[in-house]
């Protein structure tokens, strides 16, 4: 059965196991999801991402992260943009999502995968993926 939104997939995949206090999940890998792992890891909603090789496409393993009252660091997950309605943001519009937002909103942009703010500051827009919080 093919899936119609792999994005999606992988983001109920963390929400879900963030709530089972899950240590680890896996996800179908590709380059998109790689990129917006490494964003959690770097705004530090993730501890790690490992890469296991299969026959197919490949896993990513994801570590998710927890505070020292084995409460999860990601309250919410939740996706912008889908594809049947694309959202996308100019900088103006970005500037707004930064100043109203708690969390991060991951964009992609034409120079890759990245938090609005970062994408602020390059005077970027792009396309709203995700909301992080």
């Amino acid at each position: 059965m093919s899936m119609t939104d792999p994005i999606a997939d992988m983001l109920t995949r963390i929400r879900n196991g963030s709530k089972a206090k899950r240590k680890a999940v896996d996800v179908p890998a590709s380059n998109i999801k790689r990129e917006i792992a490494k964003v959690l890891i770097e705004e530090k909603f993730l501890k790690d991402m490992v890469e296991i090789p299969d026959k197919k496409q490949g896993i990513l393993r994801l570590y998710l992260k927890y505070s020292r009252d084995d409460d999860p660091i990601i309250r919410g997950i939740k996706r912008v943009s889908t594809p049947g309605l694309r959202k996308y943001f100019g900088l103006d519009e970005l500037k707004k999502l930064g100043n109203n937002q708690v969390g991060v909103v991951i964009v992609s942009t034409s120079h890759g995968i990245m938090t609005n703010i970062q994408a602020f500051k390059q005077g970027l827009g792009g396309e709203a993926i995700c909301n992080v919080w």
